[in-house]
């Protein structure tokens, strides 16, 4: 597979197989992330790798505080305050596609919630990673650490593995420094699913469009 092809086809996976990926891989992958550029060669990211026993306790905890309906407290604002177009008619599209393959009505609240709480669960999949920066930071850092995600996404393809970025896992980074004993020094930017992916299932189905280059390029002579 060449690397316009693994780029191509990646995909975000929602169903994994109970397939162990070996510490011997997780190593491959990290060293292959970890050439990632980065403003002044700060490097700014961190990564903890997590086995099942804690991704089952963090489970637990974000399960429990969303049926309490505690109230999400990240450490930054992920989605915008107001949504406009294209973003919205881009958001509701990438949702209805999402339920659509999962077999899920919109009249099906329960089997929403279900599907939405899978996100605290990795997806089933045997490795979670989460993506953490140092609080003092600025965007700059942000940016390189956004390269760096998707230097492992890709990596990861490279390794026949597959992967799930998740936002939905920064919702409560009290619950992740709980866990993980960190400090609030500690941002959590998200967390990734990791795993090898489970094609028999529908949910793995869903794909979503991209505009064509001209919708977001422009030239300048």
């Amino acid at each position: 597979m060449t690397l316009l092809e693994v780029i191509r086809n990646r995909q975000s996976v929602r169903a994994f197989l109970k397939k162990p990926v070996t510490q011997e891989v997780l190593i491959q992958l990290l060293e292959a992330a970890r050439f990632s550029p980065s403003g002044v060669n700060t490097q700014p990211w961190r990564v903890a790798v997590l086995g099942q026993q804690t991704m089952n306790a963090i489970t637990d905890d974000y399960i429990r505080a969303k049926d309490n309906q505690e109230p999400d407290c990240p450490d930054y604002q992920y989605y915008p305050l107001e949504w406009r177009e294209p973003y919205l008619q881009r958001r509701r599209a990438c949702g209805l596609a999402l339920y659509s393959a999962a077999g899920i009505t919109k009249e099906d609240s329960v089997r929403r919630k279900e599907q939405w709480y899978k996100n605290y669960s990795f997806f089933g999949a045997p490795v979670g990673l989460m993506i953490l920066i140092d609080s003092y930071l600025e965007t700059g850092s942000w940016l390189d650490t956004g390269m760096f995600i998707q230097t492992l996404l890709l990596a990861a393809r490279a390794l026949g593995l597959e992967t799930c970025p998740q936002a939905a896992l920064s919702e409560r980074p009290d619950i992740i420094r709980k866990h993980l004993k960190l400090t609030a020094e500690l941002k959590v930017v998200c967390g990734i699913a990791l795993g090898y992916a489970d094609w028999s299932d529908p949910i793995n189905q869903y794909r979503t469009e991209r505009e064509p280059v001209e919708a977001f390029a422009s030239w300048y002579e």
